[in-house]
């Protein structure tokens, strides 16, 4: 039988069999490993959701905030609009437009937090008049911590880096590290995605992420590469046989 498996007509796929099982297996592990990545969201999910809202001041914010995300989170201060910024394209009922990120100046710190004060129209972005949507004196919110993103989603483009002395007032994404070299104070390695409020009917519009916190296909499709590469590995040698008896 190894003869046969090794003579000219079958050594090509007798080559390629054994790659192909190896590609199926990996990608059963791939996605055993996918799901315990879901498996450790939905906890961390659970987790953060079931805790009573962070109050951010100067006692908590030297806490491992990065450990939280998706947390509620309540806070007070007063925002800088000088130094506001925009992310592109982000859409609001299929019509484009951007999130308006704001830094708020914590209350009895020097610390800010950028704050995701939610979308605005793309004219009215491009017009580069965002005055009317300014919030003058203290004011507190609520709203849901949020990691900053090191590099664009896939197939988008990273930003530059601003030169000193230099403001980038639009961003593809919050990339927080690159945008706290734009602003005069220390700025959070995490931000806020300000909650919508009940009734809610102005600009900018707001909304926080909804979660579906089940295990998904993973394990279906873990078991299905498995099942396709023991196919593949046990049956070729029986086909093979057939085809020369």
């Amino acid at each position: 039988m190894i003869k046969t498996l090794f003579s000219r007509h079958w050594i090509l796929p007798t080559l390629i069999v054994p790659l192909a099982v190896a590609v199926m297996i990996r990608l059963g592990f791939w996605q055993l490993d996918r799901l315990e990545q879901r498996r450790a969201f939905n906890a961390h999910v659970s987790e953060v959701s079931a805790a009573s809202p962070l109050e951010l001041n100067v006692d908590t914010l030297e806490a491992d905030l990065e450990s939280m995300e998706y947390r509620t989170v309540m806070v007070s201060g007063e925002y800088d609009h000088a130094h506001e910024i925009a992310i592109r394209n982000q859409a609001w009922n299929d019509q484009p437009g951007v999130h308006l990120l704001t830094p708020l100046i914590i209350a009895g710190s020097e610390q800010a937090i950028m704050v995701d004060r939610g979308w605005i129209p793309l004219d009215v972005y491009q017009s580069d008049d965002w005055a009317a949507y300014e919030v003058v004196g203290q004011v507190s919110l609520n709203g849901m911590l949020r990691l900053s993103q090191t590099e664009p989603s896939f197939g988008g483009r990273p930003d530059p880096t601003p030169q000193p002395g230099e403001q980038l007032r639009a961003w593809n994404f919050v990339n927080l590290e690159r945008i706290a070299q734009q602003m005069p104070y220390p700025l959070q390695h995490i931000y806020i995605q300000q909650a919508p409020e009940e009734g809610q009917a102005q600009l900018p519009y707001r909304s926080l992420p909804e979660f579906e916190l089940t295990e998904g296909p993973h394990l279906g499709y873990a078991v299905q590469w498995f099942i396709f590469a023991a196919i593949l590995g046990v049956g070729y040698p029986f086909y093979v046989r057939r085809e020369n008896t």
